[in-house]
């Protein structure tokens, strides 16, 4: 998967770090953070005939931060 950018972005996290790819996102005012992540086709064959969806999430040990996958943007359910 990789993320792409969407109507709505407002922000570029990492974009001057070459580590790490750029994240564009939507940064709301409530602290919502919302991305958008673009699939291959082995990807999307994979989710639909496994039903899987796999996150990693980089905590550094911190806690564990709430998300919520969807396939509709937020709002617009």
């Amino acid at each position: 998967m990789s993320p792409i950018t969407f109507a709505g972005c407002n922000v570029t996290f990492a974009e001057d770090q070459p580590e790490y790819l750029p994240l564009p996102a939507r940064r709301e005012k409530d602290g919502r953070v919302i991305t958008c992540w673009a699939m291959t086709w082995r990807e999307r064959l994979s989710v639909l005939l496994r039903g899987r969806l796999y996150i990693l999430m980089l905590t550094g040990g911190g806690p564990l931060q709430p998300i919520l996958p969807a396939v509709v943007p937020p709002g617009e359910e």
